[in-house]
């Protein structure tokens, strides 16, 4: 009969489905409680009145009488049955189960079965798991405020389509109304299984006790120290009841709580019942149903005993147990994780030292486990519900990354060492149990033929094991194996079974020691998701960031934060098959707080680590040679013997006194930050990734990734640009703190495996782009706006000076000085750290802004020439014409705006030309086996080379910031500049009396007093030898995108420029020709920059010998002087 009724495989599939009904039933209030989630038929206003006429009939709810109520269920009959199917069969499914439970309730009742945790171990827990999980799905079926909702809709849904109620609604419906009040209906039903649940229970008298001791009787005994008595540290570690001993303490408390409660009659009957009912009153305030529903155990018990008759003594009971656990049981488990700490720490380093020490006290690993799984759940319970109490400080731990640490530490030496573990307990199956197992087999008087069978196949199975297997990498599965197990547990514990297994405690011994040693070859995984799982931390979402944030806020605990992701890591083990939906809602909220936490762990270390490097940069930065100036001055007093500075002038420090220590026990803030580094950073030394979901994490990734938002950021600030005063840092000085920067990051991979060297690209490539990966301002958009706004507008107004000797812009002396001296912004060393810091790219994004502002200018040159452009057509053909010239000139307006355009021009051009120059010079010296292929290929560009390619060719040199006879981006901005209306003649007509324009304005320039040119600068004073850039790169774009002859038009220009400033010569009026001299040297200026002009050309239309006269008076003026 025992072997007809399979009650081992009865207990198995219907555990495994309890617990899926138990999830969808969570699942569902979850979603119902949710706004988002909430099935839209609840909420939406057109059914309001039906759920109202649903809830107060059901469950006999009358379709034909109350079809007004149920219209908006009417109209949308068949979406209601869609969106609704799923629940009304979860439900069905609660009802199912329930069914199935009663039936093998009643069998077990029926076969007399014996229940003893520590014999029949498997066949008991099963047992007990199956009540507690059909009593908590009925608990957790009751907190569902909606059934009656969704059951009454979808059945009104359904007898609308199809004329007929659905068959099983009756009895779903009778179902919901009998749980309204679930305790009392389950008392009811488990009256007549009293005998067998309080016997299961009572058996955990010989467990419970000894397992629920405080931290201080741990340390007595020195529980899970391998090195207490080291002559027994190579002895396997056995025990009677293996698999007790690593019993979740939670699932006893939830078995013995519920377990009474739904059997209170032995509470009033029994001792043992009453002293192992109040010790586990005693453990704590909550027990978890399902995920992050609790039970207040004080409280429901209270509720449910409060009315009955005789239980009077068990409410007191019940009222001191909640005082004692408020006073005391914080503390007790605040000194239990203490411990576990210490004892998970000592088990970690001696096992890392000795991994061969896995095998024989494997056992000790999953108590460790199990022991601390049970502690962080009981704080992470009761934390999410803090009770009223004196020492709230008792529901908090700051040192909770340890904890988990070692935890985690203890299952990846469990992986790393998998085979030492396989190989030992091999040996152990087939060389002791399987021998001592036979003796104990064959001291058996009467064993009935399936025992005998099942028996003789363990020992066959577990004889015929042999290295080679492992060795040869065979899979083992020993599944089949405990499974027979269970049965002959099943088969044994029958009131009449022949074989009693509580008469033969040996055997029980041996098999359960033989299943956890096969459970170490085939099931490392399971036994670990038994002991180690914290999946339940995926729900209690808020209490596991802060228990995060207080311990990183210890610095002795931020080498243990990275624990906290890989917690997360672990969370898919707790889904089900019966439940995908949640799995997606799980996978979301694992990733989340992972993420979260590598953030805050990156941020942390990055703000260390940009400390550190602002620091270093603050210390290269006394090394300039702008802060030498006091030490040489110091110095020279010294030996001149000049009297000491006065009492009240405190000396500076010289840079490298941070370095001298007196004495070793003074910690500077440096060390602290270094200490505070190599914590965070040891935390990544944990692993290089893991899986969450499927999703592989990278840790080093998240830190590399703030720090790139971080640096950039940095960068930037550093620049210290100020839109409002226009101040901003020298690029050589922001390119010294970067420099000093990188050398400090770079001292990161001492302590992290991570490429700083691919980081620094990536950021020093975003900054030479207008906005970095984030859409913030760089160092590129801060300069190129600096430079346009204060120097470059400055020196179109002739503040500033372009200075050709210096290759730099200077300051002239003038009344309103500029707040920043131009030559310390562009002198070479300046514009080559420009190059430097903003790369091509960024040059050409200065450039192009650049070619905006001439653009403009352009167009404004334009207006100007149609709006004289009769005067000027008459001027080109009588260019030769003195008298016809003077009478024209007069009519010609704007002569000074034409030039003050083209000489800001000039201007802007002449510092581009400058800029480029410093990063032709930082290329050769970055990357000189790049430039010489650009250079081979610009020179190979001739006259007759097709255009196209030749501006292709030229644009790849300006990128590299090599000089071409076309600048590639003004003729691609004039290019930009046409529109739809204008045709190529009239824009080469305009282009060509621009250049007469120009060339006719010249003698203009003499009158002006700022015309003169000065030796010392090798230019004029108000920047009008910029004409000649502008001039040459001008024509040249202007006549490229109209495809002319660019020599032809600029020897034209040469002749009429040259004319109108002999015929300057004729004029005897000593004020319009006081710096004639100075403009005449715009002629060879402009020659001399040219590509396309010579010496020659110039000689032919304007004699050498004027110029040599004019070289030598403009010579004449300058002033020398005598240091």
């Amino acid at each position: 009969m025992a072997y007809q009724q399979k009650l081992a495989e009865k207990l198995i599939v219907l555990n495994d489905r309890g617990q899926g009904v138990l999830i969808r039933m969570n699942h569902i209030k979850k979603t119902c409680t949710d706004p988002k989630r909430r099935p839209s038929f609840l909420t939406d206003k057109s059914m309001e009145s039906a759920l109202k006429y649903i809830n107060r009939k059901f469950p006999n709810i009358d379709i034909r009488g109350s079809s007004q109520q149920l219209s908006s269920i009417q109209k949308q009959k068949s979406a209601v049955l869609e969106g609704l199917s799923s629940y009304y069969e979860s439900f069905l499914d609660v009802m199912d189960f329930r069914d199935h439970v009663y039936e093998l309730l009643n069998t077990i009742d029926a076969c007399q079965c014996y229940f003893n945790i520590t014999v029949n171990f498997d066949f008991t827990k099963n047992y007990l798991d199956l009540i507690i999980t059909y009593a908590s799905v009925i608990l957790m079926l009751s907190r569902i405020d909606d059934k009656k909702a969704l059951v009454g809709m979808y059945n009104c849904a359904h007898e609308l389509s199809n004329g007929s109620s659905d068959p099983a609604y009756p009895r779903l419906g009778q179902m919901i109304l009998e749980y309204d009040h679930p305790l009392k209906k389950l008392t009811e039903e488990f009256g007549p299984h009293t005998k067998s649940v309080t016997e299961a229970l009572l058996s955990l008298h010989s467990v419970y006790p000894r397992r629920n001791l405080p931290a201080e009787q741990w340390r007595n005994a020195q529980l899970l120290s391998l090195l207490s008595v080291p002559a027994a540290m190579l002895s396997p570690a056995v025990c009677d009841t293996m698999a007790c001993e690593y019993l979740s303490m939670e699932v006893m408390e939830r078995w013995i709580i519920l377990g009474f409660l739904l059997c209170y009659n032995s509470l009033s009957t029994n001792a043992a019942s009453q002293e192992l009912w109040k010790m586990g009153l005693r453990s704590g305030l909550y027990v978890t149903l399902i995920r992050d529903e609790v039970i207040n155990i004080h409280k429901l018990s209270e509720e449910h005993l409060d009315g009955l008759k005789g239980y009077s003594k068990r409410l007191a009971d019940i009222k001191e147990c909640k005082e004692h656990t408020i006073a005391n049981c914080g503390a007790m488990h605040r000194e239990r994780r203490h411990y576990l700490r210490q004892a998970l720490k000592e088990l970690t380093k001696v096992l890392e030292d000795e991994p061969a020490l896995l095998g024989p006290k494997a056992l000790f690993v999953f108590m460790a486990l199990s022991f601390s799984r049970d502690e962080v759940l009981w704080l992470v319970r009761h934390a999410e519900n803090i009770p009223k109490t004196k020492t709230p400080e008792d529901f908090a731990d700051s040192h909770m990354a340890e904890l988990l640490f070692y935890m985690e530490k203890l299952q990846a030496l469990l992986g790393r060492y998998g085979f030492v573990i396989q190989r030992y307990h091999l040996q152990y199956l087939s060389q002791f149990d399987a021998l001592i197992l036979n003796d104990t087999i064959q001291s058996i008087y009467v064993c009935p033929e399936e025992e005998s069978v099942l028996m003789t196949s363990f020992v066959s199975t577990l004889s015929a094991l042999t290295l080679k297997q492992l060795e040869g990498s065979e899979e083992f599965d020993f599944k089949p194996l405990r499974l027979d197990w269970l049965r002959l547990q099943a088969y044994a514990s029958i009131g009449k079974s022949t074989l009693a297994l509580k008469d033969y405690p040996d055997l029980a011994k041996i098999m359960n020691m033989t299943q956890f040693h096969t459970k170490m070859l085939d099931d490392m995984d399971g036994l670990l998701s038994e002991t180690a799982d914290l999946s339940s931390l995926c729900f209690y979402p808020r209490v596991f960031e802060k228990l995060f944030s207080q311990s990183s806020e210890e610095v002795s605990m931020q080498r243990y934060l990275m624990a906290f992701p890989m917690v997360c890591a672990h969370f898919s083990q707790n889904t089900h098959h019966m439940c995908p939906e949640e799995a997606e809602l799980m996978e979301k909220q694992s990733l989340r707080l992972c993420v979260t936490f590598l953030e805050e762990i990156a941020i942390q270390t990055c703000t260390v680590v940009l400390e550190i490097s602002t620091e270093q940069c603050n210390l290269h930065e006394q090394l300039l040679p702008k802060h030498s100036a006091e030490t040489i001055s110091a110095a020279r007093n010294k030996k001149m013997k000049k009297p000491p500075p006065k009492k009240g002038d405190v000396p500076k420090d010289k840079p490298g006194t941070e370095s001298h220590r007196k004495d070793r026990a003074v910690v500077t803030n440096m060390d602290k930050m270094h200490l505070t580094l190599t914590e965070l950073c040891t935390s990544y030394s944990m692993c290089s990734d893991f899986t969450v979901f499927k999703h592989i994490i990278v840790p080093s990734e998240f830190l590399l990734s703030q720090l790139e938002i971080r640096l950039n950021k940095s960068f930037v600030r550093m620049a210290n640009y100020n839109q409002n005063s226009q101040e901003i840092t020298r690029p050589s000085e922001l390119l010294t703190g970067i420099q000093a920067y990188m050398t400090s990051l770079h001292t990161l991979t001492r302590y992290i495996n991570v490429d700083i060297t691919r980081l620094v690209k990536n950021v020093l490539l975003q900054q030479t782009q207008p906005l970095d990966s984030h859409g913030a301002q760089t160092i590129t958009t801060l300069y190129t706006n600096w430079y346009l706004e204060s120097l470059l507008r400055q020196a179109s107004s002739a503040f500033i000076a372009h200075c050709p000797t210096m290759h730099c812009f200077v300051n002239h002396n003038v009344e309103n000085e500029q707040n920043f001296k131009a030559e310390e912004y562009s002198d070479i060393c300046e514009l080559r750290a420009l190059a430097e810091l903003t790369g091509p790219y960024g040059l050409k994004f200065l450039g192009e802004n650049l070619m905006w502002h001439i653009t403009s200018q352009v167009s404004e040159l334009k207006k100007l020439v149609f709006e004289n452009m009769d005067v000027l057509v008459q001027m080109k053909a009588n260019f030769d014409k003195p008298e016809t010239m003077q009478n024209l000139q007069k009519r010609l307006a704007g002569c000074e705006n034409v030039l003050k355009r083209m000489t800001i021009i000039g201007v802007i051009l002449s510092f581009r030309t400058m800029a480029q120059e410093a990063l032709e010079e930082v290329m050769h010296r970055n990357c000189p086996f790049l430039m010489g292929p650009i250079e081979c290929l610009r020179d190979f560009v001739y006259n007759d080379t097709d255009m196209k390619v030749a501006l292709s060719i030229y644009e790849l040199a300006s990128a590299a910031g090599l000089s071409c006879d076309i600048d590639p981006a003004l003729v691609s901005a004039i290019a930009n500049m046409r529109t739809d209306n204008s045709s190529n003649d009239e824009e080469y007509k305009i282009t060509c009396l621009l250049l007469v324009y120009i060339a006719v304005s010249l003698p203009t320039l003499s009158m002006d007093p700022n015309s003169f040119y000065s030796r010392e600068h090798g230019g004029h004073q108000n920047n009008i030898h910029c004409l000649a850039t502008a001039v040459n790169h001008l024509s040249a774009a202007m006549f490229t995108v109209q495809n002319k002859n660019i020599e032809q038009h600029l020897k034209e220009f040469l002749l009429m420029a040259s004319s109108t400033l002999l015929q300057l010569g004729q004029n005897m009026d000593k004020a319009e020709v006081k710096n004639r001299d100075s403009v005449c040297l715009l002629l060879d200026m402009i020659v001399e920059e040219s590509p396309f002009l010579s010496q020659d050309m110039l000689e032919d239309c304007f004699p050498y010998v004027l110029l040599r006269n004019a070289y030598r008076e403009v010579h004449k003026t300058f002033i020398h002087t005598v240091g």
